[in-house]
């Protein structure tokens, strides 16, 4: 189905919290037109820069979700963050922590997942497979988190739901998708 489609859906339900990640290009306009059908109701991602993040408030977008720009020559740069922050607001700012496992260690990742940066977060490897989530991260975000956490990967039924609930002491919200 098109992301209208699942827009209109997540508007009966009131849905929030739900977004629309464009994995490459071509997907603008259907973009557009999910915003257009819940305005204030979704959140964008992908290619998401501080150029393009206001057009996609404007558009309709509750939050834009920043990951690869956050990452030149994949390190992490702090003042890129306070740009948009300065720029948008904090509260219009999803900063996306997609990991991947590495041996002991989690690591970011980003550009569909492919590239590894050299932020470390001590999980992009199960992301919409629908296979489980990593508990083990799930716990160790429920410990460092002070602020609005989501995990999303691998969630498969509702029961996840409670267990990342259970796992995080309320502190972590999960995603399906």
């Amino acid at each position: 189905e098109k992301p209208s489609y699942y827009a209109e859906l997540y508007k009966r339900h009131n849905l929030t919290g739900a977004h629309v990640i464009k994995l490459g290009p071509g997907n603008d306009e259907a973009a557009r037109e999910a915003l257009r059908v819940w305005p204030g109701g979704l959140q964008i991602g992908g290619g998401i820069t501080l150029d393009n993040a206001r057009e996609w408030i404007d558009a309709g977008a509750d939050k834009v979700i920043i990951t690869s720009y956050l990452f030149p020559d994949t390190k992490f740069s702090l003042s890129r963050l306070q740009e948009f922050c300065d720029k948008l607001g904090k509260e219009r700012i999803v900063v996306d922590i997609s990991c991947r496992r590495r041996g002991n260690k989690w690591i970011v990742a980003m550009n569909k997942w492919q590239t590894i940066t050299n932020m470390e977060v001590n999980k992009a490897d199960v992301e919409g497979l629908c296979q489980g989530i990593d508990t083990e991260l799930v716990e160790c975000l429920g410990k460092w988190t002070q602020i609005p956490t989501t995990y999303a990967g691998g969630a498969n039924s509702i029961a996840d739901l409670e267990l990342v609930n259970k796992l995080s002491n309320g502190k972590v919200d999960l995603t399906f998708g």
